[in-house]
């Protein structure tokens, strides 16, 4: 029996626990799979991450800092930083398509996937087409950017206003705001404002220093906050004002950052906040990084929500819990039974890779505890590829292998 793109899932995060799937057989005729103890979802958004800097250990001897500014220049002392750098020889760079850069980057990406992740969006100066669509589930190229108000696009790009000018509003215009405590990142918010650049399509990373007027102006607006309360409280040892913009009703997602200073990946984010906001609705979480992040990125509708009769995009998983939002909080790589992302098996046990008819794309398959997965792509390779230019082998936690 054989699946085609385009499964037809019966049941939904919020309905029941067991998951059935309508599908076809080679000649066209209709099949039912019944799953038991599983859960479906519409797959998992990221909605800020900076693929190349997922390395590991977190950089920044000198925490708490008064803004991240101070960090990015402590960063390139970090253990990590100058390790990385056997593998990736930087020349300061922005644009990733060298060798080393891209198979860093892909390592973000299977960091993503690896979480339930079908999108995760990579705040940087644009790249080439080949860039993005080498990536193992979606990085949006639809997006324009500027690193931050204090250090400008020093990292490639236009300026702020000529960036915001070329998005035309028909998409996102992602910066960093706010990421700290002092004088001048307090005065970042307004400084947007001045140059014109608070409009509906703008997405504002971190947004520790906002008041609770600020917040009230960006819900006014109709523009959306990336909440990365991992990274914040790491580097910062404060986060963004989440019950201020709860009660204003802004439009608020969720991001990792890297895992230079961030979480290890978006479930562990969860937990992060869960950990200081032990009464946050795990609903609205979940909403944050399936609707929400939609808005915000200017994405097709298509991703935030479960297509009953026509189903490209699908988190199946264990059932770890019987209500679906706290079964969210107990996923862990091997939970994974199958993430489908444009109608492409991505990730996932592999007995379901054989029901689909000749995928085109190439996998691997490895263990994880007791069960065979399969994963496009070879994100093993790449780990060896970095382990024969360190001389030793790297542990990555976000790895299930």
């Amino acid at each position: 029996m054989k699946i085609k793109p385009g499964l037809s899932v019966i049941s939904s995060t919020d309905i029941r626990e067991n998951v059935v799937l309508n599908m076809a057989n080679t000649e066209g005729v209709e099949q039912t799979l019944e799953l038991l103890k599983s859960i479906a979802y519409s797959p998992l958004i990221n909605a800020h991450d900076h693929l190349v800097g997922n390395w590991v250990p977190r950089a920044g001897d000198k925490r708490p800092y008064p803004n991240s500014h101070i960090w990015v220049e402590d960063m390139k002392n970090s253990f990590s930083f100058h390790e990385r750098s056997k593998f990736w020889h930087n020349d300061g760079s922005f644009q990733h398509m060298d060798h080393s850069a891209l198979a860093i980057a892909k390592l973000g990406a299977y960091k993503n996937l690896f979480s339930g992740c079908s999108i995760v969006h990579d705040h940087g100066p644009l790249q080439m087409d080949t860039y993005y669509d080498s990536m193992p589930i979606i990085v949006p190229k639809r997006y324009r950017q500027c690193h931050s108000i204090t250090l400008g696009n020093w990292w490639g790009g236009e300026s702020a206003t000529q960036e915001m000018k070329l998005s035309k509003g028909e998409m996102p215009f992602i910066i960093h705001l706010g990421e700290g405590k002092d004088n001048i990142t307090k005065a970042e918010f307004s400084e947007l404002e001045k140059q014109g650049l608070l409009q509906k399509n703008t997405l504002m990373i971190h947004g520790i220093a906002f008041t609770d007027y600020e917040i009230r102006k960006i819900a006014m607006v109709g523009a959306s906050v990336c909440w990365c309360p991992t990274s914040n409280f790491y580097l910062i040892g404060e986060t963004f004002d989440i019950d201020s913009a709860l009660k204003h009703g802004a439009n608020v997602v969720i991001g990792t950052d890297s895992t230079m200073s961030g979480a290890i990946n978006l479930i562990a984010e969860f937990h992060t906040i869960l950990e200081h906001f032990p009464n946050f609705e795990l609903r609205t979480l979940y909403k944050m990084v399936t609707e929400n992040a939609v808005k915000a990125l200017y994405l097709d509708g298509r991703y935030a929500k479960l297509d009953t009769q026509n189903t490209n995009n699908l988190l199946l998983t264990d059932l770890i819990d019987k209500d679906p939002f706290q079964n969210l909080l107990g996923l862990d790589m091997a939970a994974i039974k199958l993430l489908l992302v444009d109608g492409v098996p991505r990730y996932g046990d592999s007995e379901f890779l054989d029901m689909f008819e000749s995928p085109e794309a190439e996998y691997t398959l490895f263990r994880t505890g007791n069960r065979e997965k399969f994963v496009i792509g070879d994100p093993l390779e790449i780990n060896e590829e970095i382990d024969a230019a360190l001389g030793y082998h790297k542990d990555f936690p976000f790895l299930p292998f």
